[in-house]
């Protein structure tokens, strides 16, 4: 999952990027409105932390200007602007949640997780597709209930995919919500790190179409929709 944090102060903006690094996530940050402005709208992100009170463009410009432009991407705005009337002109804006400074990173990442959840019409920090199990919270992916070791990368892949079950999704994409925004994207690199994921979950879980992508095996799929 790859995340753009928009905020000034750079000690809270490094606190929150090491804070979802840990978690799994890919991170990007932006310290202005012009810059958050220019990424949001030519990157593809999960979601988005933006703080309101910005140099250069205000958050709530921002956020407007991105959904005038049919920008979907989750946004959860954080800001010390406290009061009722700012937390209700933001959500109006367009903001998925609010989330008042000071807060605990605990709080965030709980938030985080259920704006991303929403947006790809899962309502459990839980994913269950067949016999494979993968509990945001913990950060563990189960097979039959037995934990498999992954790496951040491999985590973040597999749990992109999981997130996106419906689709197939394209090298591109899926390289960019695993990888830095700086990582070169090389083809042999991404399907290095899948054939890495398969040895390991050691099912038949994750197919490859030539040409389009990679998405979750339609077997595994309808084992998911025929458990009781």
């Amino acid at each position: 999952m790859r995340i753009l944090i928009v905020e000034d102060d750079p000690r809270i903006s490094d606190d929150i990027r090491r804070t979802l690094i840990t978690s799994g996530y890919t991170v990007d940050t932006a310290a202005d409105g012009e810059a958050a402005w220019f990424l949001g709208d030519t990157e593809d992100y999960d979601a988005i932390i933006l703080d309101l009170g910005l140099p250069k463009l205000d958050g709530l410009a921002v956020l407007k200007r991105w959904r005038i432009s049919s920008n979907h991407t989750p946004i959860l705005i954080l800001s010390a602007r406290g009061t009722w009337s700012e937390r209700v002109e933001g959500i109006n804006a367009g903001a998925d949640d609010y989330l008042p400074k000071p807060f605990e990173m605990e709080e965030l990442l709980a938030r985080l997780r259920a704006i991303v959840r929403r947006s790809t019409g899962n309502s459990s920090p839980v994913i269950e597709i067949g016999p494979v199990r993968l509990d945001e919270r913990q950060m563990r992916l189960c097979i039959r209930g037995v934990p498999v070791k992954l790496t951040p990368l491999e985590y973040r892949a597999v749990s992109y995919l999981m997130h996106h079950a419906d689709k197939i999704v394209s090298q591109f994409e899926l390289s960019e919500h695993v990888y830095a925004q700086d990582h070169d994207n090389d083809r042999n690199a991404m399907e290095a790190l899948i054939s890495r994921i398969r040895r390991k979950l050691e099912i038949d879980f994750i197919e490859t179409r030539r040409g389009f992508g990679y998405g979750i095996k339609q077997s595994a799929k309808k084992a998911e929709t025929d458990i009781p």
